[in-house]
């Protein structure tokens, strides 16, 4: 009998820097997702690769005085590296650059273009690099930065092609609100309300201010927006429009896009315009999820927050990370990281979990009935309760993961985890031990906590790949009795199973000690690309000047007592300032880079003797020093905390 195809997909990655934990997330998602449609019997497709145009990168390479080629082949590398470390089960791995994907693009461009679909024009607007997203005034944010990662943007004029959105406006927005496409609904919702009702605008779909792109074939000085060039991946690894391959009719529509909210709009509108334009069956269900979040911040390279998942891993196994990172993510929701949060996450449900489970069951065989259980069996009080949990799961099982909520998924499994150690607790095997005659009712105990670990160890296989089967050794289990349609049937294993001791699955980890010396690691730790950290060079010195001179500047410790924003100003911060002799006023050109409420409670140091003058109207009473940093940012100095206000800086 043939398998159902499945189709299951991440987005492609941008490489412009080694991957962090951050990118872990959908790929690990889509994983598990794939794994578990294969033991279901799904022919299942599941795609994954890398984004490889666009301005980032070729400014990247140029730094690095590399082709755009050569740089991006560095990472891709470091990416598949990951994914092997990691698991990943793909089945293709799909690179824009491919020559089978480039004629896809091209193809797919032009049919558009000959369909009236996309025009030539002028943009003239806002444009952020590191997003590679065009913004409209009225969608950046209240400083006037990049609405997702809060950047400034650029002005940009260019002669561009666009693609016209408002024909597919209607059915988009009908899409988002009267269909399950796009899951959770408050992001489809909020789509709508953002993009579409104020009126959906024109796309702009290619670029001539730089090189790094698929060339428009019928106009040669311009090349490909990356957005229409990444999304067409999900198509052209199927072999729509290319000989490479010829899966299309088996496998589109795709049953699952999973991406990170700071791409759904692409995935959610665009793309659909795309598929609708071409006259293509539309995706199933677009699943959006949210960010793993560092001490309240998106995880990014750039933002300085990476934790390198090379190295947890490598500490406490792919699978413990895997696990972590699939259980903390709500749909829709972020997720904050934090070393003690995954550390006490792994003691809690894996340690002293799962890992206690079958520690524990494994060595009551091994103790009382030298590893091998005799045939007879007595049920007896609780034994219901336990076989009703572990059966009960496949159902509910089944209804959350065609839903994509692996965090529930993974809850309802544990539950059952817990209802088994507490059975432990409930029938004492250690006490029916002591008595002779209840030998029968002991080999009962045990061999329903095997068949129990049996049973969930089957559907946590698709999250953790690598662990269950050393615990399948351990209880005995081969083959046929972990295939996925015995999940549901008690007693699977043999009567007399053999069970074999072996190493803790989950050893406990000291939380204070490990923290303290994985914080000491990842700060230690090399960026395996010492080219992406900006170089400093140092700009000139200024005029010599004379020590006399030098004295007529009077520096001076304040503490900042109050801060906020100039109101017709989207760079200055006005401060209120202790300085000792009765307090004063600046303004400083620092809000892109620090908040009031990062500021208050602060201590600087004041050029005190600076003239008054008058910045966007507000009057300023000296000047706070700061450096220049190498990413073009700017740090405030901060003396020590012990300096008490007004006190004079020699």
């Amino acid at each position: 009998m043939s398998k159902k195809p499945y189709y299951i997909t991440t987005p492609i990655y941008y490489p412009s820097g080694n991957p962090h934990i951050g990118h872990c997330y959908t790929t690990v998602a889509c994983d598990s997702i794939a794994r578990f449609r294969r033991m279901q019997g799904y022919d299942v497709k599941f795609l994954t690769g890398t984004d490889e145009h666009g301005l980032k990168i070729e400014q990247k390479a140029e730094e690095k005085g590399i082709t755009p080629k050569a740089y991006v082949d560095e990472i891709v590398e470091i990416f598949k590296a990951l994914w092997d470390k990691m698991h990943i089960s793909y089945d293709q791995y799909i690179r824009t650059t491919d020559a089978y994907h480039i004629e896809t693009v091209q193809k797919i461009f032009k049919k558009l273009y000959d369909q009236g679909y996309i025009y030539k024009g002028e943009y003239k607007g806002k444009y952020c690099t590191p997003c590679e997203s065009f913004w409209t005034q009225s969608q950046l944010d209240e400083n006037g930065c990049c609405p997702e990662c809060h950047r400034e943007v650029v002005e940009a004029k260019e002669e561009a092609y666009f693609m016209k959105m408002s024909p597919f406006a209607d059915r988009i927005e009908k899409l988002l609100l009267e269909t399950d496409y796009l899951q959770p609904k408050t992001r489809a919702v909020e789509l709508v309300n953002n993009f579409i009702k104020p009126g959906l605008e024109d796309l702009c779909v290619s670029r001539t201010s730089f090189t790094w792109g698929i060339p428009v074939t019928f106009d040669k000085k311009h090349v490909v927006y990356v957005w229409i060039d990444a999304l067409s991946n999900y198509i052209s690894a199927l072999g729509y429009e290319n000989d490479a391959f010829h899966d299309f009719d088996k496998y589109w529509p795709a049953d699952v896009h999973m991406v990170a909210k700071d791409i759904m709009r692409f995935h959610a509108i665009v793309w659909p315009a795309m598929l609708m334009a071409l006259d293509l069956p539309l995706p199933k269900h677009l699943a959006v999820h949210g960010w793993i979040t560092f001490n309240g911040q998106k995880m990014s390279k750039s933002l300085g927050n990476v934790v390198d998942p090379f190295l947890l891993s490598d500490r406490y196994g792919a699978d413990a990370i895997r696990y972590h990172i699939l259980r903390e993510m709500a749909l829709g929701a972020d997720s904050s990281f934090s070393n003690e949060i995954m550390i006490n996450r792994i003691n809690s449900d894996l340690a002293n979990g799962l890992g206690n489970l079958v520690s524990r069951t494994v060595a009551m065989v091994d103790k009382y009935f030298d590893s091998t259980l005799p045939a007879e069996r007595q049920p007896g009080e609780f034994d219901n309760e336990l076989i009703a949990a572990a059966t009960g799961l496949k159902e509910k099982l089944e209804s959350l993961l065609d839903n994509t909520q692996l965090n529930l998924m993974l809850a309802e499994i544990f539950q059952v985890v817990s209802r088994a150690n507490k059975y432990i607790d409930e029938t004492a095997p250690w006490i029916l031990a002591k008595d002779p005659s209840n030998r029968t009712r002991l080999a009962t105990v045990l061999y329903n906590l095997l068949e129990t670990i049996r049973i969930i160890s089957i559907p946590l296989s698709a999250f953790m790949p690598e662990t269950m089967p050393k615990i399948w050794q351990q209880i005995g289990a081969s083959a046929e009795h972990i295939q996925y349609d015995t999940i549901s049937a008690f007693g699977n294993l043999p009567a007399t199973v053999t069970v074999q001791k072996g190493d803790i699955i989950f050893p406990r980890i000291d939380v204070e000690k490990e923290i303290d010396e994985l914080n000491q690691l990842i700060l230690s730790s090399k960026p395996k690309e010492p080219s992406d950290q900006p170089q400093y060079t140092p700009q000139p010195l200024a005029e010599e000047i004379d020590i006399d001179t030098f004295g007529k500047i009077d520096l001076r410790v304040a503490k900042v007592v109050e801060c906020e924003k100039v109101k017709k100003s989207k760079k200055l911060l006005k401060l209120q300032l202790d300085d000792g002799m009765g307090g004063r006023q600046v303004v400083s050109g620092i809000a892109a880079w620090y908040k009031p409420e990062d500021l208050i409670g602060k201590k600087i140091i004041l050029v005190a003797n600076l003239k008054p003058a008058k910045l966007c109207g507000v009057e300023s009473c000296g000047m706070i020093c700061a450096s220049d940093m190498p990413d073009g940012s700017v740090k405030v100095i901060f003396p020590d905390d012990a300096l008490p206000a007004g006190a004079k800086i020699r």
